[in-house]
């Protein structure tokens, strides 16, 4: 059989030559002889065919034209070649092989001269033309000719010569005008024809075949083709029998394989079944295959058997059929262009029947979302499947919320089924979905009827809290959040602006949390007044010193009028607040803080009173016998820089020799030590007495270096400033004298003024 990409034509045993389309249909019938048919050849075009017989005919003839050849040769004709451009005129050319090899050409009188190309090395077994180049295997091996030079540029040997050339032949194929494929015995050979160099020639031909590919195969090769960078091989096997244990024919075997330098990698293997296998021998394969289409046809005794690439859709079919549906899933989504037979939705469909088929739920419902897309009707299918085997709770995940919105009664389904019997499940799809995919009077009726039964499950009451801010009654939400004491309270009233339901529940919110309340209420002044929260916190002054402490932070004479209050508060609630309130506050009443502190013994504070009502000598004095700290009463008295209270302190330390110490250390900046020391008695012993001298004396070196550094900067800058006054004075005095001269008149200038005025 030879393939061209219209037609395919069959020759018998019995000499008919048949023409077949694509799909095995005879459209055409030939009785070429009596004997079976050798060889079939067709020309590039498909016009024209050459046929060879076993009773030595050879027939050349146009297939839709009257132009005719005959000959009869004297020994069967094994192989038969017409020139690939045959059709044209100046191609008129065809090869026969048997004994010889010969070239026919049509002269210019139409009569056919033969010519011998090659003999004498046993019968010619296959010959291939492609372009320029003729390659034909007889006994000895594949030799190749140029037709253009008419020279045999290459000759490459049988490998195995113990196998018979008539039973196992070799195969030949082109897989282009340069690449030659050979298969013989179990050998495999990829040759390309190269130009020779210039510098090379000499006497060789112009071309040299390269063998680029060669390796051995496990059996032997009946046929070759090319499939791209591949190779697809006709195997006929040997193997043996395990009743009879003697060498048996097996099925043929149909194997791509890709070459490598010295090996090949097999990609896949298929072993085929035809009719009396079991007789067959390797010379009754052979493998034929059309360029354009990548089809291969195995011819056998009985059966042709068409092998074709497979495409994605036989891809998907195989996953399908080991379900292996997500990689199937993921193959037609790469391939959706070209698919043909299957389609996205419908693998993704049989996936999640799959997943359900074998519990994995989650999986399943995952899945949806890719699978369904935005198809209302096939999630709503899906949801009631899911419904039906009580897997609801696994797709809630997966629903769509925005494009598609799918039917209220889907969600409420949900929700009812999580009511059932998982509350926070409930409460996380209320949170999570928005509030008008479903009903929610319905949602919040089921809700209540719920609390009828468990009036104190938190749960259930925040998620009602919620229920009602969907569907705006807020009241209600607020007084459920309050009493739950939820952190939510005041981003629900700051976001549907509650103040006016808050204006009594100013405790609670306080009870909650004071430090969100307070900084709620100090900042929405204008909607609920500082009076207001004041009174309602009446009866909680602890509540009420937290709000008046911080508006007091914020602004120290908003709330002057409760300064009077606050003392008590402080004094009560935040004592070490209380002294830098009194610090910072301008409208205390001093004598009313006096009283309070005076009651309550804070020393600190009423001595801040007294030296701010102008008692220094009663603050220090405070200090000195209630506080009994020298630094204390040392620092006051800096503070007010009074001789007299200096005074007053020397005398009340005079007896104690730690105060005495502490006066030492600290006086000699302020008071002449020697005021001190002469005072102290004598014998009196006074701890640390001689440093307390030497940085007396250190401090008194200070003060008198300070002074004279002083002193000559106060000279240097005096110097300076009179020396800038005389150069002053010496530039303008004489511009002075030219002016009052030329508005007085009274006396004419003398040169000398009137060039320094000039200049």
């Amino acid at each position: 059989m030879t393939v061209h990409e219209k037609f395919l034509a069959l020759g018998t045993h019995y000499g008919k030559v048949y023409l077949l389309d694509v799909q095995g249909n005879i459209t055409q019938k030939f009785d070429v002889s009596p004997v079976k048919i050798n060889q079939i050849s067709l020309d590039e075009s498909g016009e024209h065919m050459g046929v060879c017989s076993e009773d030595g005919k050879v027939q050349v003839f146009g297939l839709y034209s009257a132009e005719e050849f005959h000959e009869m040769f004297d020994c069967p004709i094994k192989i038969v070649a017409v020139h690939p451009q045959f059709v044209r005129s100046h191609f008129k050319q065809f090869v026969t092989g048997g004994k010889k090899l010969l070239l026919y050409e049509r002269s210019w009188m139409n009569r056919w001269k033969p010519s011998v190309l090659h003999e004498g090395e046993g019968n010619i077994r296959n010959i291939k033309w492609r372009g320029h180049l003729i390659a034909w295997a007889n006994n000895m091996g594949v030799k190749i000719l140029d037709m253009i030079s008419k020279q045999r540029i290459t000759n490459v040997p049988r490998d195995d010569i113990s196998l018979r050339p008539d039973m196992y032949p070799c195969s030949l194929c082109w897989k282009d005008n340069l690449t030659l494929i050979i298969g013989w015995g179990n050998s495999v050979k990829i040759c390309s024809v190269k130009e020779r160099h210039a510098s090379e020639m000499r006497d060789l031909p112009n071309r040299y075949v390269e063998i680029v590919f060669q390796f051995d195969t496990e059996f032997y090769v009946s046929g070759l083709a090319p499939l791209c960078d591949q190779l697809v091989i006709l195997s006929y096997v040997k193997e043996i029998s395990e009743k009879t244990e003697v060498e048996c024919c097996a099925r043929p075997r149909l194997d791509i394989v890709q070459p490598l330098p010295e090996s090949c990698e097999e990609i896949s293997s298929d072993a085929l079944t035809v009719r009396g296998f079991q007789e067959n021998e390797c010379r009754d394969y052979h493998l034929e295959y059309s360029e354009g289409e990548s089809l291969f046809y195995i011819i056998s005794p009985r059966d042709v058997v068409v092998a074709k690439e497979r495409d994605q859709d036989d891809h998907i079919d195989w996953l399908l059929e080991k379900k292996k549906y997500e990689e199937a899933l993921m193959a037609a989504e790469i391939s959706q262009k070209t698919i043909k037979k299957h389609k996205i939705l419908d693998i993704g469909l049989a996936y999640i029947n799959h997943l359900v088929e074998k519990g994995e739920y989650d999986l399943a419902a995952r899945k949806c979302q890719k699978i369904l897309g935005k198809n209302t009707e096939l999630w709503e299918f899906e949801v009631y499947k899911f419904k039906e085997i009580g897997q609801l709770k696994a797709i809630s995940r997966y629903l769509p919320r925005r494009d598609p919105v799918l039917k209220p009664l889907i969600y409420e389904m949900v929700l009812h089924e999580f009511l059932e019997s998982d509350y926070e499940g409930f409460a996380t799809l209320i949170k999570e979905w928005p509030g008008d995919l479903y009903n929610n009077t319905i949602i919040v009726q089921a809700v209540v009827d719920h609390l009828k039964k468990d009036p104190q499950n938190r749960t259930l009451l925040q998620t009602l809290a919620e229920l009602y801010t969907y569907d705006q009654r807020y009241g209600r939400a607020l007084e459920i959040y309050l009493t739950l004491r939820h952190k939510d309270v005041f981003q629900l009233i700051h976001k549907h602006n509650l103040f006016s339901s808050i204006r009594d529940k100013i405790v609670l919110l306080m009870d909650f949390d004071s430090e969100k309340a307070v900084d709620m209420l100090l900042d929405n002044e204008d909607k609920i007044s500082i009076d207001r929260v004041v009174e309602e916190l009446e009866n909680r002054p602890e509540l009420q010193h937290v709000y008046l402490h911080k508006l007091f932070k914020r602004d120290h004479h908003k709330g002057q009028r409760y300064h009077e209050k606050q003392i008590s508060l402080y004094a009560e609630y935040d004592r070490p607040n209380l002294l830098p309130f009194l610090r910072d506050s301008t409208h205390c009443p001093l004598e009313k803080a006096l009283e309070i502190c005076q009651q309550r013994n804070f020393v600190e504070e009423t001595v801040y009173l007294l030296s701010r009502m102008g008692n220094s000598r009663s603050a220090l004095k405070m200090i000195m016998e209630e506080l009994q700290d020298v630094d204390k009463a040392i620092e006051f008295a800096k503070e007010q820089d009074d001789g007299e209270l200096w005074e007053d302190l020397i005398l009340y330390s005079i007896d104690k020799p730690p105060f005495i110490t502490g006066l030492l250390n600290n006086i000699g900046t302020h008071v002449d030590p020697i005021l001190l020391i002469h005072r102290i008695k004598e014998g009196m012993e006074i701890p640390n007495l001689r440093d307390s001298l030497v940085k007396i004396l250190q401090d008194y070196n200070l003060q008198i270096l300070l002074r004279e550094g002083c002193k000559k900067i106060l000279v240097a800058d005096s110097l300076s400033l009179l020396k800038k006054m005389h150069r002053t004075q010496s530039i303008f005095c004489p511009v002075l004298q030219y002016m009052q001269c030329q508005t007085q008149g009274a006396r004419k200038c003398s040169p000398g003024d009137e060039e320094i005025a000039v200049a």
